[in-house]
């Protein structure tokens, strides 16, 4: 059986998702979870700190699957990239409107205890891509490259067609009804075009 917290947290996350950080109330959260008022004020105090919870959780779940590509011995570094891109592509295309509301967050510097918390919670999970990136250099299976902007480089490729729809659809030559993220060839090509962008950019 699910844990009680763990449920609270997934419906929150859709509700957040769906009708924003502002629009989103508890008393929303609890009827989506079928539990009362006081048992969200036990787990999480606030919805504040709900939402705090909620992106901790979810980069924890990932911090596992990084966590387990930098340490198989069976992977090349590049092939460990590749891995690290397929992992991220499907996290956040599946949940790309909690991902749009997290970096909402990041970027209007409203709430800025909320905005540390998330910083904080996400940026474990960048630490072991450039571990990743670094033992490569290390190995001389990769170039001496700039560590940090590559790794910008690739979530801020992910970041430009997630962010907004409509001007992803404008770049991609596409309608306004289009919605690339449920589109399994576009998946690909962004897949594709990372891999080969950390091809040239990695590989000697």
């Amino acid at each position: 059986m699910k844990d009680k917290r763990v449920h609270i947290m997934e419906m929150a996350m859709d509700l957040f998702a769906g009708k924003g950080y502002e629009g989103t109330s508890i008393r929303d959260i609890a009827e989506r979870a079928s539990v009362n008022l006081a048992m969200i004020n036990y787990y999480f105090g606030s919805k504040e700190k709900l939402f705090e919870n909620i992106v901790e959780y979810k980069s924890a779940l990932t911090r596992g699957i990084l966590d387990e590509i930098l340490k198989n011995k069976e992977l090349s570094a590049i092939e460990k990239i590749y891995a690290v891109i397929d992992s991220y592509l499907e996290k956040l295309f599946t949940h790309r409107s909690f991902h749009r509301l997290i970096y909402q967050e990041l970027m209007l510097n409203q709430r800025e205890e909320l905005q540390n918390s998330i910083v904080n919670s996400l940026f474990p999970n960048t630490v072991i891509i450039k571990r990743i990136i670094e033992s490569g250099i290390k190995t001389e299976e990769f170039k001496k490259v700039d560590v940090e902007l590559t790794l910008a480089s690739i979530t801020g490729t992910i970041n430009q067609v997630l962010l907004s729809k409509k001007l992803c659809n404008k770049l991609m030559n596409k309608d306004d009804d289009y919605i690339p993220y449920d589109d399994i060839k576009f998946r690909k090509r962004v897949r594709n075009h990372l891999k080969q962008l950390m091809d040239a950019h990695l590989i000697k």
